[in-house]
């Protein structure tokens, strides 16, 4: 599955190679692999003792403080009592043929050395918006919010480029880490050496890293997953969501009315024009180094959070002139009425693609992209009704159906995560009935009313209505749990 090299075997030493481990003594400087490989580590289990000389080796050579590890060591264990085993996993970036991390960042801060197979990311191009801590399966970037960046483990590749080993692999005093070199095409076809209790699918990006693992015995598992906590919630992200599909929700109401003949006042399409361009102006507060914003569309070749921005970016404008179409009656610039609706649906669209990744599966299915739609055909034209531009009949029914789906979707999206089996799905879903069960029943409660109310007092249905979303997206984002590698149980956070 490729040859192993500890740091020291240059390029001059290609003649030595055998299955095993070249002596350290021959100088590294500059080594490169072959074409068509890739460095990678290797992990033998069965030589950890779980001291975390590794741990502490990484986060002296890169300045970290305590509670931020590019290195983890977790614990998975097996076997019932007296017979029990417990092993160790020491986990740092796998360095992925296909890195999620790489592909998901909006701003082109990550790059994949096409020499060493290496992903590196750049701090100084990093804007802090932690869409890679959502999109890597194993937890790697990790954001310091001191600096306001992600960071993660580049295999020490300045200390490999002067001769050296990583500091992890250095540090290990039972030779449990090394470094090797592998060919990428023949371990694409073959992950099985990638895969270990306590570890996601290598599937997800092509993890690199290989696994020795102890001899066949009990079923091993990993130890923490009991210790499942709800995760940090995005307040600034629940007011854009919100707000934003609001908007594109009142714009589509108004573009239909006017499609039906309907007199609009003329500064009708300044209402959702407003709401979005308040959800847009406080976007920026989520990220670490909002004053590098602009940057954010660089990646839209791959990244949704680039296309996102980019859609909305559109909207914006294609409502402007709607807007203005309205106001002075100029029927040249009405069309922007449609383009402003096809924009903002592929917005929306973008918005629910951003959290629809495999790292995260409570957000990568259906009802994220169903729930997303069904708040703007439910907000948006009950807004113009609260607004007293329209007063009709269909409008009206069209907004309660669509809050009906959306209380019915909420339920199917629980009850489909209880009977999943997944370890993932199924712990999202006991965060939703215990640590969150006030919030799940405040945002019901508040869909209840507001569908009770929305006949009687359009305002008041509004108000409620936007707070029972408010609530859905706060559980949204505290009633999810990521895919990582296995965790240290005994440690608060699972960090070592």
């Amino acid at each position: 599955m490729g040859t192993v090299y500890l740091v020291g075997a240059g390029p001059q030493n290609r003649d030595l190679q055998t299955p095993g481990v070249i002596p350290t003594s021959l100088p590294l400087f500059g080594y490169r692999p072959r074409a068509g490989e890739q460095l990678r580590f290797h992990f033998d289990m069965t030589k950890c003792i779980g001291c975390k000389c590794c741990v502490v080796a990484c986060n002296e050579q890169n300045g970290n403080p305590a509670g931020i590890n590019w290195r983890r060591v977790g614990e998975i264990e097996g076997g019932s009592y007296p017979f029990v085993e417990r092993w160790h996993l020491s986990m740092g970036c796998n360095h992925c043929i296909e890195p999620s991390c790489l592909a998901g960042c909006p701003v082109k801060a990550y790059s994949k050395d096409a020499a060493t197979g290496i992903v590196d990311h750049d701090p100084e191009i990093c804007i802090g918006c932690q869409y890679c801590t959502w999109n890597c399966s194993y937890g790697v970037p990790q954001y310091n919010a001191a600096r306001g960046v992600v960071g993660k483990c580049d295999m020490c590749h300045g200390r490999l480029n002067q001769g050296m080993e990583p500091a992890c692999v250095n540090a290990c005093p039972e030779g449990a880490i090394t470094i090797e070199s592998v060919n990428v095409s023949e371990w694409r076809a073959n992950l099985a050496l990638a895969n270990a209790p306590g570890m996601p699918d290598a599937r997800d990006s092509f993890s690199t890293t290989r696994l020795t693992l102890p001899p066949a015995g009990a079923k091993l598992d990993r130890v923490d997953t009991g210790r499942v906590k709800p995760e940090h919630v995005h307040l600034s992200l629940v007011v854009v969501l919100v707000l934003t599909q609001l908007a594109v929700g009142a714009i589509t109401a108004l573009w239909m009315l006017g499609l039906a003949g309907a007199a609009l006042p003329f500064w009708s399409a300044l209402l959702p024009l407003a709401v979005a361009a308040a959800g847009l102006a406080i976007a920026p507060a989520h990220l670490g180094r909002p004053v590098h914003a602009y940057r954010a569309w660089k990646g839209w070749r791959t990244s949704w959070l680039s296309r996102e921005i980019l859609a909305f970016s559109l909207f914006a404008g294609a409502a402007k002139a709607y807007a203005a179409a309205v106001w002075f009656g100029i029927a040249a610039l009405m069309p922007a009425g449609a383009a402003s609706v096809v924009l903002g649906v592929m917005g929306v669209y973008c918005s629910a693609r951003i959290y629809m990744v495999r790292a995260r599966p409570a957000w990568d299915n259906g009802y994220t992209l169903a729930s997303f739609l069904l708040t703007a055909a439910w907000l948006g034209p009950l807004m113009v009704l609260a607004a007293g531009i329209s007063t009709s009949l269909w409008l009206g029914a069209a907004s309660f159906a669509a809050g009906l789906g959306q209380g019915v979707t909420q339920w199917m999206r629980l009850r489909s995560f209880e009977r999943s089996g997944v370890f993932e799905l199924t712990a999202a879903a006991e965060l939703r009935q215990q640590n969150l069960r006030s919030w799940g029943t405040a945002m019901y409660a508040l869909l209840g009313l507001a569908l009770a109310v929305m006949w009687i007092s359009p305002v008041l249905a509004t108000a409620l209505a936007v707070a029972s979303e408010a609530a859905g997206r706060f559980l949204f984002f505290a009633a999810v749990v990521p895919k990582s590698v296995a965790s240290t149980y005994l440690t608060p956070g699972g960090r070592a």
